[in-house]
């Protein structure tokens, strides 16, 4: 049997993704630089895709045309492979919510420290971002072309849109996407660990665009409760680290000084 017909009956078998050290425990016989060869030789075919190192995906029909491969078809099996955590985040866990606002053109994943030692540029659709713990308690699951996703739920969507705003183009845009998301986002019903994830200047910032740009009273009441369970203490922040500390003015509440306008986009 050749490595191209082990492929394909992994593909009969349902077998989406397959790595470098399984094809090698299949054909000890045949030398690593021969199977690196063949592998080369098949992802110039667009038969296979490597999407990290030492893992592959087989293409499927549907889109071979395109010949890209969207990662949430392969995400869970590649992060199975890495034995790590993951979450689908910010753009595209708003996306899986319900936000309809422009599909954003790279994939977003949380996963646990530490960081990878492989060059973003082996997958530049694949965005990575870290964390110490997993928020498990906040995460929904739901079924993909081929198994389970994780992906943040609408209110930890929210805090990490906020708080990595400089990922996915500012807090304008993240105030765009709050609003599509706004009518999922409940704080009433979820507990202050929500916090041990998150900083309180991220808090703070959310808990202003909800209620002074987007103007949801209830949705911001609910944090703002949520929060003072928490800590009463909180300190002045800037709304933005990424403007000037020339301050326009203070909102009391949030405790924010307000250094930038953020607009929120038509949709």
């Amino acid at each position: 049997m050749s490595i191209r017909e082990w492929i394909r009956e992994l593909e009969i078998g349902g077998t989406p993704t397959f790595s470098f050290s399984t094809v090698r425990r299949f054909f000890p016989n045949i030398t690593e630089q021969s199977i690196k060869n063949d592998l080369f030789r098949l992802s110039t075919q667009k038969i296979i895709v490597p999407v990290y190192r030492g893992f592959y995906v087989i293409m499927p029909p549907q889109y071979a045309a395109k010949g890209i491969i969207p990662p949430i078809y392969y995400i869970d099996q590649l992060m199975s492979y890495l034995d790590k955590p993951y979450y689908i985040s910010l753009l595209n866990a708003a996306e899986l919510l319900g936000s309809a606002h422009q599909r954003p053109q790279r994939f977003s994943v949380t996963t646990i420290l530490p960081k990878s030692s492989v060059s973003p540029t082996k997958n530049n659709l694949l965005v990575w971002n870290y964390r110490n713990k997993m928020p498990s308690e906040f995460l929904l699951t739901r079924n993909s072309e081929t198994g389970t996703i994780y992906y943040s739920n609408a209110e930890l969507t929210a805090v990490d849109l906020v708080q990595y705003e400089q990922h996915i183009g500012g807090l304008s845009r993240a105030a765009t996407i709050l609003e599509e998301l706004s009518e999922l986002i409940d704080f009433s019903k979820i507990s202050e660990s929500l916090f041990a994830y998150t900083s309180l200047a991220a808090i703070q910032r959310l808990g202003f665009i909800l209620d002074v740009v987007l103007q949801e009273e209830q949705r911001a009441n609910d944090l703002y409760d949520l929060l003072c369970k928490y800590t009463r203490t909180f300190k002045y922040v800037f709304l933005s680290t990424r403007h000037s500390a020339d301050v326009q003015e203070k909102n009391t509440r949030w405790k924010i000084k307000i250094n930038t306008n953020i607009e929120v986009d038509d949709i």
